[in-house]
């Protein structure tokens, strides 16, 4: 497996995380046992994984091009 499709997997697994801890803060996913569940700071982390996530497969998809 080369680096670039690691990247791409790795940045669509961030993104997956990223966009469930968002819909938990929300409170639209999970238990309501959660201490992830109607938390806006989660709201904000799952943003920023999801745009962190973006960015590792782009970097990814552009490394796989480019070989």
């Amino acid at each position: 497996m080369s680096g670039g499709k690691t990247l791409t997997i790795i940045g669509i697994i961030i993104t997956i995380f990223g966009s469930i801890f968002h819909l938990q803060g929300q409170s639209i996913v999970g238990p309501e046992s959660s201490f992830m569940y109607s938390n806006p700071d989660w709201i904000s982390y799952g943003i920023g994984m999801i745009i962190f996530g973006i960015i590792i497969s782009s970097a990814g998809v552009i490394i796989f091009k480019k070989n």
